[in-house]
């Protein structure tokens, strides 16, 4: 089965920004597109921006002149659903009501022939659901784009239970013809990229209601040292605290309330005041005019101790060793059993998060990073009771070697390290249960969310034991079941242990 040919008509119902970047896409890639909107004139609008959009691609010497009159006049805007008659390819992009979605399609089949390819551009809703009521369900597919739809190369092609696997393909090929990456998936909540990155804001959000860190701070750890593109409060603040709010419920309510889904209380409460982000005006930031953002918690300087012991192997934090030696900082290295860790002159400990709490007035925890050569902030957590002095050594050591210092409270496995963890979990038993395969949740992941690795990419890079164990440990001091390691993450660590040797 291969792509649409140019020739065909591709029809958008909706014509808000979503259905606008879709028909950009169809419309730039060749194909005659036809606009449809419910509200009388809006289909007219939406043709006129999508033309100011192809005049600035031209300015921009992405469209030639002649491409842009060629794809102008290919682009019509139609007064009713009838006018879609002939059309080989109708996306959806309405409002997020099943009712409103359903209603529609089994309008569609009345107009449309049995072998047009019906798509909907649904982020939350089940794509079974949806096509439920068809006369032909087998011709409807998912066809989620990202918005923008233009930019963003990622488009997930969802199967419904009854989507015949010659249209999932044919639109796949479509959107791959049409310039995009396209991913298969099966229909779950959330597809892939919204059902994995839940635990990007989830994280972020239970930390801050654990009074460890403020938004920024969060926000600065999860950037700097986690590699992420952005923060999880300033990216909600962006997408819209109603909207990724209402996904993260969605998805919950799929999954029946599986506690692994479970919204915040705290993003409800700034809902609620209204406070939604960007377009509002005010989120978990303030973007009046005049508001000053607030900057993360940075410790003072400190002095940096004159030599570390280091027992053991650092495993993820390995490359410290050789940053340490570059600052200039003596390294005694010791053979030791278990986790590695750095030991300061006057006794104290420095080890990776492993999911627990620092626990003792000798031992202080950091952060997982992405890069530790590469990250530009540590984060560091102590017990309220860790020895006087212990705290400022372990800053001035990250000090030296160019790194600024956040301290958070102890919560289990910190911010950076719990937040990958729980997203390679969701990626193992999404693959478990058969949403999509390794290799198109790395793709969707880092394409849709713009993630610096795909999870099963940190999963190769930290080892295959590295997450279970630390949700595991996670889960013993938070015994909600949200963080416990799925049955798919427990099963691939004990084949590694298997393979090495080592008792799970």
């Amino acid at each position: 089965m291969t792509a649409l040919d140019l020739s065909s008509p591709v029809a958008v119902v909706g014509t808000g920004t979503m259905g606008q970047g879709i028909a950009q896409v169809a419309l730039v890639a060749g194909h005659p597109v036809r606009l449809y909107d419910a509200v009388d004139g809006r289909a007219r609008e939406a043709a006129d921006a999508i033309g100011a959009r192809l005049d600035r691609l031209v300015e921009k010497d992405r469209l030639t002149g002649a491409e842009r009159d060629a794809a102008r006049a290919r682009l019509t805007s139609a007064g009713s659903l009838d006018a879609l008659a002939g059309c080989a390819l109708v996306v959806e992009a309405v409002v997020e009501r099943l009712d409103v979605k359903q209603e529609l399609f089994r309008a569609l089949e009345d107009v449309v022939g049995d072998d047009c390819l019906l798509a909907t551009n649904t982020s939350s809703l089940s794509v079974t659901a949806v096509g439920g009521a068809l006369r032909v369900p087998g011709r409807f597919v998912g066809l989620h784009f990202f918005n923008p739809a233009p930019l963003l190369p990622l488009v997930e092609v969802v199967s419904g239970f009854a989507t015949d696997p010659a249209s999932a393909t044919r639109a796949y090929e479509t959107a791959r013809a049409w310039g995009k990456t396209p991913v298969t998936c099966a229909d779950t909540p959330g597809f892939v990229v919204n059902r994995v990155a839940r635990p990007l804001y989830a994280e972020a959000l239970a930390v801050h209601e654990l009074r460890a860190a403020d938004p920024a701070t969060i926000d600065a750890v999860l950037r700097e040292s986690g590699g992420f593109r952005m923060g999880a409060f300033e990216l909600t603040d962006l997408i819209g605290q109603d909207v990724n709010e209402s996904v993260t419920h969605s998805v919950w309510q799929a999954f029946f309330q599986d506690v692994r889904f479970t919204p915040s209380l705290a993003q409800r409460r700034l809902v609620e005041s209204g406070r939604l982000g960007r377009k509002s005006g005010q989120g978990w930031y303030d973007y009046r005019d005049g508001a000053e953002r607030p900057g993360p918690h940075t410790a003072p300087p400190a002095e940096a101790p004159a030599y570390v012991v280091v027992e053991g192997d650092l495993g993820p934090a390995a490359e410290l060793v050789g940053l340490i030696r570059e600052a200039g900082v003596e390294v005694r290295p010791e053979d030791g059993y278990g986790a590695g860790r750095i030991v300061l002159p006057d006794g104290g400990t420095l080890c990776l998060t492993d999911g627990g709490l620092p626990g003792s007035e000798d031992l202080v925890h950091f952060d997982l990073a992405l890069d530790y050569r590469a990250a530009t902030r540590i984060a560091l957590s102590a017990s309220a009771g860790v020895r006087p002095g212990l705290l400022s050594g372990a800053t001035g050591l990250f000090q030296a070697l160019g790194k600024e210092v956040s301290v958070v409270g102890d919560v289990p496995g910190m911010i950076v390290a719990r937040t990958v963890a729980r997203i390679i979990d969701l990626a193992f038993d999404a693959v478990a249960r058969g949403v999509a395969t390794p290799e198109d949740v790395d793709t969707a992941m880092r394409l849709g969310v713009n993630y610096p690795l795909g999870p099963f990419e940190w999963n190769r890079r930290l080892g295959d034991a590295w997450a279970r164990d630390l949700l595991s440990h996670i889960h013993e001091w938070e015994p909600s079941g949200r963080c416990a390691p799925s049955l798919a993450l427990h099963r691939h660590a004990a084949a590694a242990d298997a393979r090495e040797g080592t008792p799970s």
